[in-house]
């Protein structure tokens, strides 16, 4: 199967959008843990959701997850400018919604049970954790190249085709009106009393959603995707998006000694050896961001790059959203997480998550067998 018929898509844009891409989302990543988001979650797409699913009341506790992130109405929002900007907005749906939305449901069982997002896994070996997060790299790795292997035997959720204008623009619309609440809370005279944005884990608002609008923003202009990188060396030999990964890592870990150096604050951005907000169970670390990896390749993205696509005009990817924050909201209902290390000893998943985890790998694989268009 060639590149160019599986993204579906002309490759017009420059290698520099990628290396200009990684730069950009590394020192975002890096200025947002300084200025208040959790230790190694600067940006993390997938806890961004969950605390997004939260806030909106999709679950009940820990109450300290359930805060509106103004990032991801700005990364949806970047995306939409830039797009409209270069004449990329797209309206397109049509492919396979149900299953895409019970995917996005099982990649975020993956993150949770591995504690990160794929650009977490980034930002995570760029400050320092080298061991909980080199074994997350190497299950995001295989999880690819399984899905790679779908791929290779005609692996398709259907075409997809033009929609009505304002189905692709459904999603940039909620983003506005999110935007809008959130700002209302922040600084309208009723303040927040619903509590909508009391939690201590944040950047401040306004910062938080120009740094998402200017992530979203060329999140969109380099098609950024920490899974597509590595589907596009495995199946195409394509080298660009995997090189804005060490110019990613590079930004992150140089960023967090400069600013340690001259924006210190209460925890160091760079540790080297230290794993906050992690567990040492390595075997659920491989198997979260396998079961992440995979899911990614099948849907066609990432969960950052699903929130850039939702921008861009292409409804599947915002159900695909959808199934994610629904996905979020059961893993905190029924207790399918991980407990970060320090909470429970080495910490680690719950029996039901090491069963969801089993249990999504099978499904998804059963999906990327079974939908296919031809085989090889």
């Amino acid at each position: 199967m060639s590149q160019k018929k599986y993204l579906g898509e002309p490759r017009k844009y420059l290698k520099y959008w990628t290396l200009i891409g990684g730069v950009v989302v590394g020192a975002a990543a890096v200025l947002l843990a300084r200025a208040g988001n959790p230790p190694n979650m600067g940006i993390c797409a997938g806890c961004f959701l969950r605390d997004t699913a939260g806030g909106l009341g999709l679950f009940a506790k820990p109450a300290v997850l359930q805060f509106l992130r103004p990032e991801i109405p700005g990364f949806i929002l970047g995306a939409f400018a830039a797009a409209l900007l270069f004449r990329e907005f797209r309206s397109r749906s049509g492919s396979s919604p149900l299953l895409r939305f019970l995917i996005g449901a099982f990649v975020i069982v993956g993150i949770m049970v591995f504690l990160g997002c794929p650009i977490r896994l980034m930002v995570r070996l760029g400050s320092g954790d080298y061991a909980t997060a080199a074994v997350g790299l190497l299950g995001l790795v295989a999880g690819v190249a399984a899905g790679c292997f779908c791929i290779s035997r005609g692996f398709s959720l259907g075409r997809e085709s033009e929609a009505r204008t304002l189905s692709g623009l459904a999603a940039p619309f909620l983003a506005i009106g999110l935007t809008i609440f959130i700002l209302y809370l922040e600084y309208g005279e009723a303040g927040d009393p619903a509590g909508f944005l009391e939690t201590k884990f944040h950047a401040p608002i306004l910062v938080a959603l120009i740094v998402g609008l200017v992530v979203g923003f060329f999140g969109q202009r380099s098609r950024y995707c920490t899974a597509g990188g590595f589907r596009d060396v495995i199946l195409w030999r394509d080298y660009r998006l995997f090189n804005g990964y060490f110019v990613l890592l590079a930004t992150i870990a140089a960023g967090n000694l400069l600013l340690d150096a001259l924006w210190p604050g209460e925890r160091k951005l760079f540790d080297w050896g230290a794993s906050p907000l992690a567990h040492s169970i390595q075997i659920w670390n491989f198997l979260g961001l396998f079961l992440t990896g995979l899911g990614s390749i099948l849907i066609g993205g990432c969960p950052f790059r699903q929130i850039v696509a939702a921008g861009q005009g292409n409804a599947d990817a915002a159900l695909t959203l959808f199934g994610m924050m629904f996905g979020s909201a059961i893993c905190h209902t029924f207790g399918i997480v991980a407990k970060p290390a320090g909470e429970a000893a080495a910490g680690g998943p719950t029996p039901a998550a090491k069963t969801a985890v089993i249990v999504g790998i099978v499904v998804l694989f059963v999906i990327g067998l079974v939908c296919t268009e031809r085989k090889r």
